[in-house]
């Protein structure tokens, strides 16, 4: 038998200390350049977007692939893309921790927008908010102190 799998995952990580420094003009490339790491590790991407400071990345993982060792790739390699292609003076990296919520199918066109929207959303909504919110919508245990370190 072969493997039918449907692993949706919202993945969510900001910049170091969340520094805004992901400016408008340059996000495209970056999406881009994630959207290349996902493809060779053979996850389907639905949507990737972002603000100054923190990414949503929406995907289907592959089963073959663990989500630590996704991200780990997706922050090392972006890094150095964006370091290599001098896209943003001021980038330090990206925070050591990340978010990783899983959604069944019916909720996949509602996230798509959600994530296509974040510049409207964060014009209401900090990006702590909004976190602090995911966490308690899936029932994520946290400790504020060292949610955002």
């Amino acid at each position: 038998m072969g493997r039918h799998t449907s692993i949706l995952y919202q993945i969510v990580y900001s910049t170091k200390h969340r520094t805004p420094c992901l400016q408008k003009e340059v996000r495209p490339r970056i999406f881009q350049h994630l959207h290349g790491i996902l493809q060779n590790k053979k996850c389907r991407t639905y949507r990737i977007n972002g603000v100054e400071d923190h990414l949503h990345i929406l995907i289907d993982l592959h089963p073959t692939i663990a989500l630590s060792n996704l991200i780990k790739d997706l922050k090392l390699g972006s890094s150095a893309f964006i370091k290599a292609e001098n896209l943003i003076d001021n980038f330090s990296g990206w925070q050591v921790g990340y978010g990783a919520f899983t959604y069944s199918r019916d909720a996949k066109h509602h996230l798509i927008e959600y994530i296509k929207n974040q510049e409207q959303h964060h014009q209401k909504y900090t990006f702590k908010k909004e976190y602090i919110g995911l966490l308690e919508e899936h029932q994520v245990e946290y400790d504020v102190r060292y949610v955002f370190e």
